[in-house]
């Protein structure tokens, strides 16, 4: 292997990095150093590259081209267990663990430790489970763990015994894509504080994370990836969060910002502003005893407050319409290419499959090329339930009435309750954003009856009031709900579908009441109001 002299600087270098899969470019021409102890973020939309870029440094996948240097000679690891010969150990975003082994096992796996003696007939478990204790007590992780089954952990501490095999021994670069999002926030902490100890100590560490609090907290340069090339590479302490998101996303203007990062901006500094008041408010509150001539300036500041707190409400209210629109956007996308990919590469398949099955004249073989069929047959059906799902075609081609009835029609065969169903002949069509979300208002209501009511009948009607409102109501026989209906103990627990619809119909200016009446079931009465005038985009 022929070796190449570099700065001595550079522990790593970069240069022209690509992966094709086939002709799509999922990581194109993208280049950086990096040195000892030092931290680089990588930060990108879905798609664009991240956890390619972490493959392949990990020896997951081989680069397509481009050059990697480490220490000066040429790295490409054709494995991860060839990559963390060179001391290079990673944590994917989604971590898998051998389940035929418990999880001290799963930690040292491929890097047991051996007892003493030159035959090195058995792993030291002793030893082994002493280094886990102590990652384990690092991370506030239950000292039980150590010999359960992985089948029985949850997702984040499946997470956190990745965490621990790749720091159970030491390494001179750590790989972490996305590992923080799994944890809960004294872990994500703690996670935090450990890069920054291993940073001290000359590992070079690169970290992916979609929370730019993470990235700004540890890092000493962020790497912005966009649709799989390099948008940018920036010394944190020289840039801002928002000149980050900008790269991110493609553009600096207001209305292309990704609703989760546009809140992510605003919300914190709302809620900034609003803990200053109320600090203010205390402060006055102490005083206002010895000194009544502050109650004007009392009154003032809490004034102050009440406006900081309805924007931050404005803020938020934004946030959630843009978020909803965002996933609406998302639902059509991915109907559209399960649609227009899987399920016609299944038909494809199918067709190919039914062709050879007239050309065998084996009994069995034909029977089994049958089955097979059958099957493909049963799972494009599932998908086209899924597509319509995630997008009721009806509802761009028909309009809200249409999709009304094929959900309520779906819904009544699903799940055996009978419903009837009045709509307003005079309904009409309203604009994309209010049928979508008065759908899901629908879909919710009648998903809560089937979850909680026990019910056999239920009643859905959509009508326009004489003041061009939109009247939504739909009541059931069931088992009702407990009176006075409290949304805030729902939440508690975790009776989600009313929060749901309440944010819906709060989000559409209109107001919704739930009512116990005392012949039984349960009737949710939704107004919206005058949705057919020229109308704000919701």
């Amino acid at each position: 292997m022929k070796e190449t002299v570099s700065d001595t600087s550079k522990f790593l270098s970069v240069s022209n990095l690509s992966k094709y899969f086939g002709s799509v470019g999922a990581l194109m021409a993208t280049s950086f150093d990096l040195a000892p102890g030092e931290v680089l973020g990588v930060v990108g939309q879905r798609g664009s590259g991240k956890s390619t870029l972490f493959q392949v440094l990990g020896g997951v996948y081989q680069p397509s081209g481009g050059e990697i240097l480490l220490d000066g000679r040429r790295y490409n690891p054709r494995t991860s267990s060839q990559a963390q010969r060179w001391g290079v150990e990673a944590v994917h975003q989604y971590p898998e663990l051998a389940e035929n082994f418990n999880v001290l096992n799963n930690i040292f796996l491929g890097r047991e430790v051996w007892e003493d003696g030159l035959l090195r007939l058995r792993p030291d478990e002793r030893r082994m489970a002493e280094t886990a204790r102590d990652l384990f007590a690092e991370f506030d992780i239950p000292q039980e763990l150590i010999f359960e089954n992985p089948a029985n952990l949850s997702n984040e501490h499946v997470q956190l015994v990745a965490l621990c095999r790749a720091l159970c021994r030491p390494s001179r670069l750590l790989l972490l894509d996305d590992a923080l999002a799994a944890l809960s926030f004294e872990r994500q902490q703690k996670l935090l504080n450990h890069i920054k100890e291993v940073a001290a100590q000359n590992v070079a560490v690169i970290l992916s994370s979609d929370d730019l609090k993470h990235i700004f907290a540890v890092t000493d340069r962020i790497l912005v990836l966009y649709q799989g090339r390099q948008a940018a590479l920036r010394a944190t302490a020289e840039t801002t969060p928002r000149e980050i998101v900008e790269m991110i996303v493609g553009s600096n203007r207001q209305e292309q910002v990704t609703p989760v990062i546009w809140a992510f901006e605003n919300y914190h500094t709302a809620q900034q502003q609003a803990e200053e008041l109320r600090r203010s408010q205390m402060v006055l509150r102490e005083s206002l005893e010895a000194q009544d001539s502050l109650n004007r300036q009392l009154i003032e500041r809490l004034r102050d407050q009440v406006e900081a707190l309805d924007s931050l409400n404005l803020a938020l209210q934004d946030a959630n319409r843009r978020l909803m629109t965002e996933r609406e956007a998302e639902r059509k996308s991915l109907a559209r290419d399960l649609h227009d990919q899987v399920i016609q590469d299944l038909l494809s398949y199918n067709y190919q499959l039914e062709d050879a099955e007239g050309e065998i004249t084996d009994e069995a073989q034909r029977e089994e090329l049958t089955n097979i069929r059958n099957g493909i047959r049963s799972v494009v059906s599932s998908l086209r339930q899924l597509c319509s799902d995630l997008r009721p075609p009806t509802i761009d081609s028909h309009g809200l009435s249409a999709a009304i009835r094929s959900l309520s029609h779906q819904w009544s065969k699903m799940s055996g309750v009978k419903v009837t169903l009045e709509i307003d002949p005079d309904l009409g069509r309203l604009p994309e954003p209010i049928e979508l979300s008065v759908f899901r208002i629908v879909q919710e209501g009648l998903s809560n009856v089937r979850k909680h009511s026990d019910a056999t009948r239920v009643h859905l009607s959509l009508a326009r009031t004489a003041t061009a409102s939109l009247m939504v109501n739909l009541s059931d026989n069931g088992k009702g709900i407990a009176r006075p209906i409290n949304l805030a103990k729902l939440s508690a627990q975790k009776h989600f579908g009313l929060l749901g619809i309440s944010e819906r119909v709060s989000l559409l200016g209109g107001s919704m009441q739930v009512e116990s009446p005392e012949d039984g079931g349960m009737l949710l009465r939704i107004e919206i109001p005058s949705p057919y005038p020229s109308l704000v985009d919701v």
